[in-house]
């Protein structure tokens, strides 16, 4: 191939999308790191911290979409302090200076402040998608921004944000020449917005395919909105709790009628019975229903519901489906490959309105099943050994009993077989979350058959080292490990250190780690950040190695230590 001209090679290369496929294309020959240096187009870089703007800068000169990560991802769980970091506004500020050519930014678990949004509006022309996912630090003054000056915005996507409203007229920052929007989503927002220069963005942008609105958003303009955009392929709702007159219902579910486009549904905050049946109509063609924010749906309404959907792929729920529900998803969803189900109230341990009976069903009547996320009130070896051989095909299998060390609730033995039976059976997984009794040896199972998998999130677990060690010797392929309350100490984390040159970051945080055995770590793999959190002010940064840490998160970095740590953050 070095005979072929550099660019019909990175013609080639272009066809090249995974990120992991296009580092091994960059290792081949000196000219093929070239090709791909100034081909790359999208790059992923999964810690802020592990990689400075300027050296990604100088390595990929060419590239129009960056997508980014800040904060642990223990973050979701308030495990990380709120103003640990992640910053995104040296980031937006160094690709500015350089004038790169940037149209996408994706963040994650990242701190974004207005004067961010700002710079980012302006100094890229042809910028066309924002999305941020549980950021924080921003309000709407900041979205004006983007709406304003982003003349060729396609994207503009909000999703589990933490945004304070300083005024209601964001939206109103649109320009009347503004008709590219694809996909609109402020769903997380709290605040009043005019509905009236909604309705007429909705109606000037005929390639709107997603609409996700807000709870402000009332039943009359939702109405309309859908009458003004029949093409939606992505539709999010508000809070509608009254009945609709009969009026107001009939034109609601004439519009309705005429979306026969839409595919994914999501939203119901609030809902009244007589509401969900203008829906039924366009069910039979709906891949993805995420109803996970619908506390004031209930078991039959939840059942009616179900039983339209039958083309269903991905499905987000609460559990207060109950047992019963799951069987109706069962026999109703045969395509189904994604299956979440939320606890209904995340802080009453005990009080799930599933068990392993749902699941065992589900598992029964959906053989393509591939993703789970499951939180439930018990489980048994039984059920999970059954579920390993219905669906052998999972990728991602998290199982959240909200007693955390709550035994095989027949035999009142440990997990470990069940879950041995599903890192065993399904060859292809690659994320786990382990919840329930366990021992050291789900831990040895984990370590002999889970070959592929990259991202283990531990809880309440384990014996002693030994657990932790054979995960690390085992699993050739993982990237992210989790530890919460674990027994594992400084043998574990320091018995193959160069094991976390291959891995992306290790937390563990309530276990038995000492600031001697992290400060040996730092000394013996300088090119890792060792940090030590301590938010609570319980222990004092001293030299006492034998003191334990309560957090530790581990890191590659290129670029040493960063500069921007708030003072009970001990980098080793």
């Amino acid at each position: 191939m070095n005979y072929f001209p550099d660019e019909v090679l990175e013609h080639v290369f272009d066809f090249v999308t995974s990120h992991k496929d296009r580092n091994s294309l960059s290792l081949v020959c000196k000219s093929w790191c070239r090709i791909e240096r100034y081909s790359r187009r999208r790059v992923f870089i999964g810690n802020c911290y592990a990689i400075s703007p300027e050296r990604l800068i100088a390595r990929f000169p060419a590239f129009k979409s960056l997508t980014l990560k800040g904060k642990p991802h223990f973050a979701d769980f308030n495990l990380v302090p709120p103003d640990w970091g992640g910053f995104v506004d040296p980031w937006v500020r160094a690709l500015a200076n350089a004038r790169i050519g940037l149209e996408e930014l994706r963040l994650k678990r990242m701190v974004v402040w207005d004067e961010s949004l700002e710079l980012l509006s302006r100094s890229f022309p042809n910028f066309k998608s924002l999305v941020l996912v549980s950021c924080e630090g921003f309000t709407t003054d900041g979205l004006a921004a983007i709406a304003a000056n982003c003349r060729f915005l396609r994207e503009l996507d909000l999703q589990e944000n933490e945004v304070d409203d300083h005024r209601g007229q964001w939206l109103s920052c649109f320009p009347e020449s503004c008709t590219s929007l694809v996909s609109l989503n402020f769903a997380c927002l709290k605040g009043e917005i005019n509905l009236t220069t909604l309705e007429r963005l909705v109606a000037r942008s005929p390639n709107l395919k997603s609409l996700r609105l807000n709870r402000a958003v009332p039943l009359n303009t939702l109405q309309r909105i859908l009458v003004r955009a029949p093409q939606l392929v992505d539709l999010g709702t508000g809070s509608y709790v009254h009945d609709p007159s009969p009026e107001v219902y009939n034109r609601l579910k004439a519009a309705i009628e005429m979306c026969n486009s839409v595919r994914s549904l999501s939203g119901f905050l609030e809902v009244s019975p007589h509401f969900m049946a203008a829906i039924y109509p366009i069910c039979p063609n709906l891949t993805f229903l995420n109803l996970s924010y619908a506390p004031g749906l209930h078991g039959d309404e939840l059942i009616k519901l179900i039983q339209h959907c039958r083309s269903l792929q991905r499905l987000w729920i609460l559990d207060c489906i109950g047992d019963k529900g799951l069987g109706v998803v069962a026999s109703t969803c045969k395509e189904l490959q994604e299956l979440r189900v939320f606890p209904s109230d995340p802080f009453g341990a005990g009080n799930a309105a599933v068990t392993e009976e749902g699941l065992v069903a589900i598992s029964a009547g959906c053989p393509k099943l591939n993703s789970l996320l499951y939180f439930c009130e018990q489980m048994t070896n039984a059920a999970l050994i059954t579920v390993a051989k219905n669906c052998p095909n999972f990728i991602r299998f998290r199982l959240c009993i909200l007693d955390p060390q709550k035994p095989d609730a027949v035999t009142m033995q440990p997990l470990d077989e069940g879950f041995g039976a599903i890192v065993q059976s399904c060859k292809g997984l690659k994320r786990l979350s382990l919840s329930g009794l366990l021992t050291d040896q789900v831990f040895l199972y984990i370590g002999m058959f889970a070959e592929q998998l990259e991202m283990l999130s531990i809880a309440f677990a384990g014996n002693n080292d030994k657990g932790m060690l054979y995960v690390l010797n085992g699993c050739k392929n993982l990237r992210k490990l989790e530890i919460m309350d674990g027994p594992f100490g400084n043998a574990a984390l320091l018995q193959d250190v160069g094991k976390y040159e291959t891995m992306r970051s290790l937390w563990m945080s309530s276990c038995e780690v000492t600031l001697g055995g992290c400060k040996m770590l730092a000394k013996k793999m300088p090119r890792l950040n060792v940090e030590i959190i301590n938010d609570n002010d319980e222990m004092e940064f001293s030299t006492v190695d034998e003191q334990k840490v309560q957090k530790m998160y581990l890191y590659r970095t290129l670029v040493g230590h960063r500069k921007d740590a708030p003072d009970y953050v001990w980098i080793l």
